[in-house]
């Protein structure tokens, strides 16, 4: 197993954790997937995924340390291939510390997360990192404004405890809820050597669909990344299933920031739909299919995950 050698003190925090009490000052979470891939350009594969999450609350402080560690090798992969020599990845990929405030505010320190809340598809990918600082002010309970100040260069995940060299990522946001049903999102960007405008529109009711618009624009060139989003709630042989479903295009030679995003699937256009369902009628199993459609090829995942 490929491993960076800080991951060992996630190791030893995740140990911890399993063996403290309910109220210990130890957090953790594990999340682990088995998913069937198949690409109607490729071969198939088997996969697997662990993702590992741990917190240490320091005593008497709004302080905690936070580490995570996932499979994979790269900034937007975290899936190992079953049968394979080289895909036997596990690295740590965060570890910062962070403060929260009031109405959500907060600040972190470190190599922290790519994200400060929910995940969009234009957001960076949930599983990478930055190297660096964010704060969140909360100005009331429904508009937060956020900086992040600091390094995203290189993407192999080996590389993601490195020291920082040098300032190449600036993000500049502000988040609201208009209303009982719709929330945006405006920032601008600075990362992979270029300056990126980023907008964000959500709609939703209790009873319909949540509606989302995403776009990112390259400022220097005409190149953009577009992305029309649908989840809901149906029910299907008397079950609940979950369900998300998005259009997306991105322009030709956009550059590595689209290739970052959670949920990228090709330049040019490409249509996707998930859907995961609770199973052997526990919150901790799930089951789960995707389908893409793009550059006239097709992919197919089925899987199952468990979490704990």
């Amino acid at each position: 197993m490929k491993a960076s050698p800080l991951f060992f003190l996630s190791f030893l925090i995740i140990i911890s954790s399993n063996e403290a009490s309910a109220d210990s000052l130890f957090n953790n979470k594990l999340e682990t997937q088995l998913r069937f891939d198949d690409r109607s350009n490729r071969d198939h594969r088997f996969q697997y995924r662990v993702r590992a999450y741990s917190a240490f609350s320091i005593p008497d402080t709004s302080w905690t340390i936070n580490a995570f560690a996932v499979t994979g090798d790269e900034f937007s992969s975290s899936h190992n291939t079953i049968d394979s020599d080289v895909s036997n990845y596990f690295y740590l990929r965060r570890i910062y510390f962070r403060h929260t405030g009031s109405l959500g505010s907060k600040t972190e320190i470190g190599v922290i997360p790519t994200y400060k809340g929910r995940v969009s598809s234009s957001g960076l990918a949930k599983d990478g990192w930055i190297k660096g600082a964010r704060h969140v002010y909360a100005y009331d309970s429904a508009t937060k404004f956020e900086v992040v100040v600091g390094e995203l260069e290189d993407d192999d995940a080996s590389t993601a405890l490195d020291s920082l060299r040098k300032l190449n990522y600036v993000e500049l946001e502000i988040s609201s809820q208009i209303n009982d049903y719709s929330s945006y999102e405006v920032s601008l960007e600075r990362m992979t050597d270029a300056n990126f405008a980023r907008a964000e529109y959500r709609y939703f009711t209790p009873d319909s669909p949540t509606y989302s618009i995403e776009m990112i624009s390259r400022l220097s060139t005409s190149k953009t990344k577009f992305v029309l989003g649908l989840e809901d709630e149906i029910t299907l042989f008397d079950r609940p299933f979950e369900y998300y479903a998005y259009y997306s295009y991105v322009s030709r030679r956009f550059g590595a920031r689209a290739e970052l995003t959670e949920d990228f699937i090709t330049t040019g256009s490409g249509l996707s739909v998930e859907i995961e369902t609770n199973i052997l009628q526990s919150d901790s199993w799930e089951a789960f299919a995707r389908l893409d459609v793009f550059d006239q090829n097709t992919r197919f995942i089925l899987g199952v995950g468990y979490a704990l």
